[in-house]
């Protein structure tokens, strides 16, 4: 390992002599583009993880308010029978009433008018239950209408859903067949949290120390590109990794922070260099040694990720109907 450390800084040494200032310049130039992209590409990815929390708690919320609904309908259903049998029960009364009435007019004035008190008593009566029925109908009809639209606005939700389910397992069915030939070279292909990540071994993509990628790494990277340029509803992060072994340099890369800028720079360009990919949809990023993969083993922790997120907007769209 000493020898190995010698050599790397003899070499380095040589390459920091015969790198132009102009060369340099441009390095740092481009490490700068680079931070102020990650920057912006991170707070970009911070908002649709926000957005896409709030459009699960707002999911999470309907599906609540569906079943609150429904409880209210079938509760309001009950009232309304329990009161369409009273209305039946008083229009008997009144009629058994007016009967009444009728046989006894003849008794007397008193109590005739006792009856006829009793009577309009219970005409107001039916009248105030007719108003009450008729008010829990309108009541019931507007919850109804309130539950046929968020039942349909769910129904759009859980489809749009299902349609970005169904496109993404595709699409990682279509990645992961463009790049079987590299499984057993430091390529995985994995779903998770929404987004497909491809994590590709520095051993795969580059040289000790290098941000020049290797033919075999050139070849899978074609093959992934060649799957996703037809897909224009992607946003795609390349994040370079390094190990925690020091990378001190006065030339460019000088730490591992820079490194793993530019091999994830590297990237990008063998990514729209060889396809018809959108650079818009692409966003090039370092992490250094501080997001390691394993932290027993430094050689997954040198990788390559190149996370594909969808696009979440026509779910925003939705909800904000």
């Amino acid at each position: 390992m000493k020898q190995v450390l010698l050599s790397s800084l003899f070499f380095l040494s040589i390459f920091q002599s015969c790198v132009p200032a102009k060369k340099y310049n441009e390095l740092v130039e481009r490490e700068k583009n680079c931070t102020e992209e990650l920057a912006k590409y991170k707070a970009s990815s911070m908002d649709n993880e926000g957005k896409y929390k709030d459009y699960e708690a707002r999911y999470e919320t309907g599906k609540k308010e569906i079943a609150s609904l429904k409880k209210d309908t079938s509760s309001m259903g009950e009232q309304l029978r329990l009161l369409q049998t009273n209305l039946n029960r008083l229009t008997q009364e009144n009629a058994a009433l007016d009967l009444k009435l009728n046989s006894v007019r003849k008794t007397g004035e008193k109590a005739t008018a006792n009856l006829q008190a009793d009577l309009e008593a219970k005409n107001l009566e039916l009248q105030r239950k007719q108003l009450e029925l008729q008010t829990l109908e309108d009541e019931l009809k507007t919850k109804q209408r309130l539950l046929s639209e968020r039942e349909a606005r769910v129904n759009e939700l859980e489809e749009a859903i299902k349609r970005k389910d169904e496109a993404q397992n595709a699409l990682r069915a279509r990645v992961a067949s463009a790049l079987s030939g590299f499984e057993n070279k430091g390529l995985s292909v994995i779903q998770k949290n929404g987004k497909i990540y491809v994590s590709l071994e520095a051993k795969l993509l580059f040289a000790s120390g290098s941000t020049a990628v290797e033919p075999e790494g050139k070849k899978a990277l074609i093959e992934l590109a060649k799957v996703l340029q037809s897909e224009k509803d992607l946003e795609i992060i390349v994040e370079g990794h390094t190990d925690t072994d020091k990378f001190n340099s006065a030339t460019s890369p000088k730490n591992n922070w820079e490194l793993s800028v530019l091999r994830s720079t590297s990237v990008v360009e063998i990514l729209l260099g060889n396809s018809k990919m959108d650079p818009k949809q692409l966003m090039a990023a370092g992490r250094g040694e501080f997001l390691p993969a394993d932290t027993k083993d430094k050689a997954k922790n040198r990788r390559i990720e190149i996370i594909i997120s969808p696009n979440l907007n026509d779910l925003f769209d939705i909800i904000s109907k």
